[in-house]
């Protein structure tokens, strides 16, 4: 376990202003994580952790994320091998989200295999009838078949 420990938040000042790390989780004990390829600024996933993850983020210098789904720890890449390796760690300016700059060992990110968890987009258009999504990545990095094998899919219904 990590022996880094979190600033009690005191004042407006001390959380916008210092250099005091004092997160604001969520009710549920949680703080939104976005995370972007370190080279390129592509966005590659958006997820959360609780006290426990950010603090083993920081120790390891690799991802820690809480899956609300599992209601676990998940250490990204410890099954697939496609680790998120921290280059740079900042947090806004009043510390309730975390914004992680990483290199990717394999390429990806995506549970689903594509690169980013944001494949696909949705067009804007003047006829808001019907939405299509369109895939902006055209193929995957890896079959999650043969990385996942039998493991539960951590996307819920």
């Amino acid at each position: 376990m990590s022996n880094i420990e979190f600033k009690k938040r005191k004042s407006i000042e001390q959380v916008e202003e210092s250099t005091e790390l004092a997160p604001k989780f969520d009710e549920n004990g949680l703080i939104p994580v976005v995370t972007t390829d370190f080279s390129s600024g592509e966005v590659l996933m958006q997820g959360y952790m609780n006290e426990n993850a950010f603090k083993q983020t920081i120790s390891l210098g690799e991802a820690v994320y809480f899956s609300r789904s599992r209601k676990s720890l998940w250490h990204k890449g410890k099954t697939s091998g496609l680790v998120q390796k921290i280059r740079e760690i900042r947090i806004d300016d009043d510390q309730d989200c975390v914004w992680l700059r990483v290199d990717v060992k394999g390429g990806a990110s995506c549970h689903v295999g594509y690169r980013s968890c944001f494949y696909r987009s949705i067009p804007i258009d003047r006829d808001n009838s019907k939405v299509v999504l369109q895939f902006e990545e055209k193929e995957k990095v890896f079959d999650p078949k043969e990385v996942y094998g039998d493991t539960p899919n951590p996307t819920k219904l």
